[in-house]
C-alpha cells in the first residue's frame, strides 16, 4: 500500500472488529504493522483547499501519521477535524489512505466550553478536566463500547495539549443536536462536553470506517 500526499490533497481540493470494551483504559495493542512510507512533496503547486479543510492543517495531519506511525494499528483511514470551519459545515473528513480519496464528510459538534457564546465557530480549545472545551491534536481511536449516547468509540489523546482526553471520555458518539435540518436553519448545530459528536445517522459509518487503532487529527 502506498501514501500519495499529492492524491490526498488532490481529492479534498477536489471535493470528492468491534469490541465491548471490559474496561475504560482498553487500547490496540501491538505489535503493528510499519506505517507506508510518505513521499516528501507535502503540497504540489496548485492545489486548492477543499471546503473547510485548510492545506496547513492537512500538512499538519500527515506530519501527525508521521510522527505517531508506531501506535496506529491501522494505516488505512485517517480522520481529520477541521475546527476552523463553522459547526454547519461536514467539518469531519474521513481520508482513505491508498486511494488518496476523500470517503466521507460529515457534521461534528465541537465542546460547548471551546464555544461559550454559541456562535458555531471554536474559539479556544483545552485538555482541562471539567471545561467541557474541544483538544486539539492527534488522537488514537480506540475501543467501541455502549454508553448513555449508545454505541461511541473511545479516544486516546497522543499530544501534550490532549493527553487527558481518555481521563476527561473525550469520545465518538451520536446526538440528537447534530443534525443537518438545524445546520440549515440555524447555521448551527448543538454543542458537545467536548466530545466529537456526530448524528444518529451518521454514527455506524463513522465508528464502522474509523475504526481502532486510527489517527484521527483535529485543528483549526
Amino acid at each position: 500500500m502506498s501514501f500519495n500526499r499529492r492524491y490526498v490533497l488532490g481529492a479534498l481540493a477536489a471535493g470528492s472488529v468491534s469490541m465491548v470494551a471490559p474496561r475504560a483504559r482498553t487500547m490496540p495493542r501491538g505489535p503493528f504493522t510499519p506505517a507506508p512510507p510518505l513521499p516528501t512533496d507535502l503540497l504540489p503547486g496548485g492545489s486548492q483547499p477543499a471546503a473547510g479543510a485548510r492545506p496547513e492543517l492537512l500538512k499538519r495531519a500527515l506530519a501527525a501519521f508521521d510522527t505517531h506511525a508506531p501506535r496506529l494499528a491501522n494505516h488505512s483511514v485517517i480522520g481529520v477535524v477541521d475546527f476552523s470551519a463553522p459547526s454547519h459545515a461536514t467539518r469531519l473528513h474521513l481520508l482513505d489512505v491508498a486511494s488518496g480519496k476523500v470517503m466521507a464528510r460529515h457534521l461534528v459538534a465541537h465542546g460547548h466550553g471551546s464555544d461559550p457564546d454559541n456562535s458555531g465557530w471554536v474559539e479556544r480549545f483545552s485538555n482541562k478536566p471539567g471545561s467541557n472545551a474541544s483538544s486539539g491534536g492527534s488522537f488514537l481511536t480506540s475501543d467501541i463500547y455502549n454508553g448513555k449516547h449508545g454505541r461511541s468509540r473511545r479516544l486516546v489523546g497522543l499530544d501534550p495539549e490532549n493527553s487527558l482526553a481518555l481521563d476527561r471520555g473525550i469520545v465518538i458518539h451520536a446526538a440528537s443536536y447534530v443534525d443537518t435540518a438545524m445546520a440549515q436553519t440555524q447555521g448551527r448545530i448543538g454543542r458537545s462536553q467536548g466530545c466529537f459528536a456526530v448524528s444518529a445517522q451518521a454514527i455506524h459509518d463513522v465508528l464502522s470506517q474509523l475504526g481502532p487503532g486510527c489517527l484521527l487529527y483535529a485543528g483549526k
